[in-house]
């Protein structure tokens, strides 16, 4: 990317935090990535909510040309801090705009002192591929994911099979992770073409040595057929919805059947 975003500046932790500048405010939701071969959470991810709790398109859609390399800036600080304030335990998943950064090694700085300002790990943080943005410049994608990988962050591709996703990107881009869209998700137990699909994408992911997640899981016949495929990592209302400004818990109820059909 040869130019810089119109909203391009250098900006510190301080100024991501109080907004750097934008028309508009919000917060954070968070929802549970599930691990379910250990019967605990991987990860939560980080979605953007109104300030009341209004729905992400209802912000999104106030995302532009010549505030998207700022909004992009504030979501990652903003999304350490609740992290932080909420002693979350686990990985902090946050969906980033490849558009939005201009040089990855500038662009990082302010998440990077947001990490040592609140005391997260950054060696806790995954960063998503958003795939609400076509990337035309696959080699400037390639630059970013190397500079993640390089400071120590996971790095994964959201919403596999939609959009501008496909396999190509799995082999130019190299993520640790692979989330696959709810689209090929719903209703897979009564589909057997999804089940061709899906069951091929894992064997790449395990050819590759990527790890899939399988999102918008909603039934337990859903995620049983997926977890039949070797699929370990689940997101998804069956396990929990997103909370507002807080961190969503497990049913025990989820656990206790996750044991029964293990043991099974």
């Amino acid at each position: 990317m040869s130019n810089a975003p119109p909203d391009f500046q250098d900006l510190s932790c301080h100024a991501c935090t109080e907004g750097a500048g934008l028309t508009f405010d919000f917060s954070m939701a968070f929802q549970p990535i599930v691990d379910t071969s250990k019967q605990e959470i991987f990860a939560y991810e980080a979605l953007v909510r109104g300030i009341h709790n209004e729905p992400a398109g209802a912000i999104l859609a106030q995302v532009n040309d010549h505030n998207r390399y700022r909004f992009d800036q504030a979501c990652r600080v903003r999304a350490l801090a609740w992290a932080a304030k909420l002693n979350m335990p686990t990985y902090l998943s946050i969906n980033f705009l490849p558009n939005a950064v201009y040089r990855p090694e500038t662009c990082i700085r302010a998440t990077i002192e947001a990490s040592q300002e609140f005391g997260f790990p950054l060696e806790r943080l995954i960063f998503e591929i958003t795939e609400g943005e076509e990337v035309e410049d696959h080699t400037h994608l390639q630059n970013i994911i190397q500079e993640y990988k390089r400071q120590g962050f996971l790095t994964a591709i959201d919403d596999f099979g939609a959009g501008y996703s496909g396999l190509n990107l799995l082999a130019e881009l190299e993520t640790d992770l692979l989330k696959l869209d709810m689209a090929i998700i719903r209703e897979i137990d009564q589909d057997p073409k999804r089940q061709s699909i899906v069951r091929a994408i894992v064997q790449v992911c395990q050819d590759l040595a990527i790890c899939p997640i399988a999102e918008g899981v909603e039934t337990r016949a859903e995620w049983q057929t997926l977890a039949g495929f070797g699929i370990e990592l689940f997101q998804g209302f069956y396990f929990a919805r997103p909370v507002f400004e807080s961190l969503a818990v497990i049913d025990p109820q989820i656990f206790n059947m996750l044991s029964d059909v293990a043991a099974g």
